[in-house]
């Protein structure tokens, strides 16, 4: 289910690179076996032996209460994680994630405590909103020619200032009923948000192993170069993933607030951290072009059963900070790691097509 660049091929919609593009074709098919994969592979088993060590430790970790709460806050957190995959896959980064959620929070609410609008027609204000700002990213770093980083880095100043300015820092209490009661849905005793989180990952995963617009967005992040002269439409692929980014950060804040009952302005203030830990864990390449979505939805849970099993060590939680750092240090040296072997293939798949071509 991990996803990565397919340069060649036509009927499933994948991209053809030209001929001397070959041996970058190379490099992307040999990542599973430079260990790309094994993101979600080593995400999923720090998830069983931390599972098992906090089940020894912490005699009620097991219990239906407490896998309700890891439960709901995984949901969260996998989707703010989903926001950050998208862009991170293209070779870019989104530091507005949390102050698109937040300012999304704060419009749905308030549409519903102040105008009386009914919940659906203020999620999907919401869930516009957040397209919008996503899309104005991707927008300002084609047309401006900044990175990502630079250009995230204001937007997310102007929403949060935007979001301050509309609520001058007061929260929305007074909220509907029937919107509260999403947040906590069961089926089967399966939180629903849970359920909903699944299901983006499915469609996420469907997008990029199935549809053209995903593999392109893997060939952007991949090879920018190669993708451009293999026809991929790059700028629009860019706005594409920001759009997609704003749109899932919306959603996270809309899922949040629900649970809490609550539109904050303070949502999505300390995202930023695990939006780009549960990613890198779980293998996203931070150099673009590999995506695992299996693996963000493990590092979504390692790092929220690393959380709970601090509350459940009675271990003062402000710690988490510190084990998500080392944990984000780790699998960026992993990330490196590959990076690197990534770029001895290439040279060797280069040498060898030179040489190949001089025998002829």
């Amino acid at each position: 289910m991990s996803k990565r660049a397919t340069p060649t091929g036509g009927r499933e919609g994948i991209v053809n690179l030209p001929r001397p593009l070959l041996a970058d074709r190379e490099v992307r098919e040999a990542r599973p076996l430079l260990g790309a994969s094994s993101g979600p592979s080593g995400a999923a088993l720090a998830v069983i032996v931390l599972s098992a060590l906090l089940a020894l430790a912490a005699p009620k970790f097991l219990s239906f209460d407490n896998f309700q709460v890891v439960a709901y806050s995984v949901a969260n957190l996998a989707v703010v994680a989903f926001a950050q995959m998208v862009v991170l896959a293209a070779g870019g980064m989104d530091l507005s994630v949390g102050a698109i959620g937040g300012l999304t929070a704060v419009v749905a609410g308030g549409l519903m405590e102040t105008l009386k609008v009914p919940p659906e027609p203020a999620i999907v204000a919401g869930l516009l909103l957040g397209l919008a700002a996503g899309a104005l990213n991707g927008l300002l770093v084609v047309r401006s020619g900044l990175s990502a980083f630079i250009v995230t880095l204001a937007t997310a100043s102007v929403f949060t200032g935007l979001n301050l300015g509309l609520t001058s820092g007061r929260p929305f209490y007074y909220l509907p009923e029937r919107f509260k009661a999403i947040g906590s849905w069961t089926i089967a005793g399966v939180p629903a948000l849970l359920l909903v989180m699944l299901a983006i990952g499915a469609v996420l995963w469907f997008v990029f192993s199935r549809v053209g617009i995903g593999r392109q967005i893997l060939a952007l992040g991949a090879n920018p170069r190669a993708a451009e002269l293999a026809g991929v439409p790059v700028e629009r692929s860019r706005i594409v993933v920001h759009a997609l980014a704003g749109l899932l950060a919306s959603l996270a804040g809309i899922i949040l607030t629900a649970r809490l009952g609550v539109a904050q302005p303070s949502i999505g203030n300390d995202w930023l951290l695990s939006s780009f830990a549960a990613p890198i864990i779980g293998g996203t390449l931070l150099s673009g072009g590999y995506l695992s979505v299996p693996g963000v939805i493990a590092g979504a849970l390692l790092l929220t059963l690393v959380a709970n099993g601090l509350i459940q060590l009675n271990i003062d939680p402000y710690w988490t900070q510190l084990f998500s750092g080392l944990m984000i240090l780790a699998a960026g040296g992993i990330d490196r790691l590959r990076t690197l072997n990534i770029q001895r293939l290439e040279r060797a798949e280069r040498f060898a097509s030179a040489t190949g071509q001089r025998d002829r």
